[in-house]
């Protein structure tokens, strides 16, 4: 069978009174043949809600719970990869911006990084239980599904934000592929380090400097990921002083080095950066710009 055949995902964008709050929305649906699992692992990257049927996935982060079988997983942002296997299934993904997580999850970033947790009975995600039970009940109407998710969320209690500016601000800072440095990034700000530090740690998951080799690393694996043929030596960023460095920060955040991940077989994740790329411009999550507002400091 052939991965188009596997895995196949389309991906929709959230309306435009909601795109300052999420990624995307996306419905993959994924068959590794009749009794067999598939196997592969998500890169770092931020919140979200995924809802899977008839069943979920056994998944599980370095130093983390392993979860077993539940339809609702939710993830906080991550700073290390997400190991999965799955039977065949449809999964239904929602992926919170940070500034969609200081909405509609209204808890530390920080307090939740790098968690994969039950949805069903992490108090967290309680308010997206309703929605858990919506999508199950309409799961064969691709459209019905999309339209009780954007209806769920133009519903959803409003929350007054203060650091609304400020989150968009540093989240524009932090996908700017020329911005390198903390001192740089407090610049971009205009706030103080004390101030970006604390905003970064509950909005973000991790602190500054974290983010910023985050980014880094993802601008390596996306072009990498679009064109193994560039080698690792030509798909490393620019910002790296040398392979050394870069190999430092694959094994941080991957867990492993860049030859053991290419070396293996990534059926979902290939397909996904893949198609994410070409019918959304953007291949990672992590590289998605803010939109929808004014993101200048403030």
């Amino acid at each position: 069978m052939s991965l188009e055949t596997n895995v196949s995902v389309r991906f929709y964008p959230p309306p435009e009174d909601l795109r300052r709050y999420f990624t995307t929305f996306y419905v993959a649906d994924i068959d590794p043949g009749d009794g067999e699992r598939l196997s592969d692992c998500l890169h770092p990257e931020w919140a979200g809600l995924r809802f899977f049927t008839p069943d979920g996935p056994v998944a599980a982060i370095s130093g983390g719970q392993t979860i077993e079988n539940s339809r609702f997983l939710g993830t906080g942002p991550t700073s290390l990869p997400i190991h999965f296997s799955m039977r065949k299934s449809r999964l239904w993904g929602i992926g919170f911006l940070p500034l969609g997580w200081a909405h509609f999850v209204r808890q530390s970033a920080g307090a939740h990084a790098n968690l994969v947790c039950d949805g069903f009975t992490h108090p967290s995600f309680a308010p997206f239980v309703p929605l858990a039970q919506q999508l199950f009940s309409r799961q064969a109407d691709e459209a019905a599904v999309l339209e009780a998710i954007i209806t769920f969320f133009r519903n959803f209690k409003p929350h007054p934000l203060p650091d609304e500016r400020r989150i968009a601000a540093i989240h524009e800072a932090l996908v700017d592929p020329q911005l390198v440095t903390v001192a740089e990034l407090v610049e971009r700000v205009a706030a103080s380090q004390r101030t970006v530090e604390r905003l970064c740690h509950r909005h973000f998951g991790f602190s500054p400097k974290v983010l910023l080799r985050r980014q880094r690393l993802m601008r390596s694996m996306v072009q990498f990921m679009i064109d193994p043929s560039l080698k690792w030596i030509g798909a490393m960023d620019s910002h790296y002083h040398d392979q050394a460095q870069f190999v430092r920060d694959f094994r941080y955040f991957m867990g492993m080095s860049p030859r053991e991940y290419s070396s293996a077989s990534h059926p979902v994740l290939d397909r996904f950066v893949q198609e994410r790329n070409r019918v959304y411009g953007s291949a990672v999550q992590t590289m998605d710009r803010p939109v929808g507002m004014s993101a200048g400091a403030v």
